[in-house]
């Protein structure tokens, strides 16, 4: 975990299995729904696979259903879903190699839009 590369938008490292695996710290207050918007329902279709190191997350579905993630718990997000941090967040996560790649591409257009 020391090691796992920190320099990226979402920091993952791609090729174990066709999975992507991802370590995330993020502060309360972050919301990921305007990182989403563009995607089908403006929300992360990619499932997810993961463990709560610390913090909490607010997860809301496309059909309106909501969890709370905390630390300790073990997840899985199946597509359609966007999340709050409602308190500092570290998080690993395992994801579809493919649709991850995807997904970070988008979330990248998306910060280069922000920026200019």
């Amino acid at each position: 975990m020391d090691n796992f590369p920190g320099d990226k938008l979402l920091n993952y490292i791609e090729g174990w299995g066709e999975m992507t695996v991802a370590v995330n710290e993020m502060p309360a207050g972050t919301d990921l729904a305007l990182l989403l918007e563009g995607l089908k329902n403006d929300s992360c279709q990619v499932p997810h696979w993961g463990y709560i190191l610390k913090g909490v997350l607010r997860l809301t579905y496309d059909d309106g259903t909501e969890v709370v993630l905390k630390e300790g718990d073990v997840f899985y997000m199946p597509p359609g879903h966007v999340a709050v941090v409602e308190e500092d967040l570290k998080l690993m996560n395992f994801s579809p190699q493919e649709g991850f790649s995807d997904l970070m591409k988008h979330l990248e257009a998306i910060m280069a839009e922000s920026v200019e």
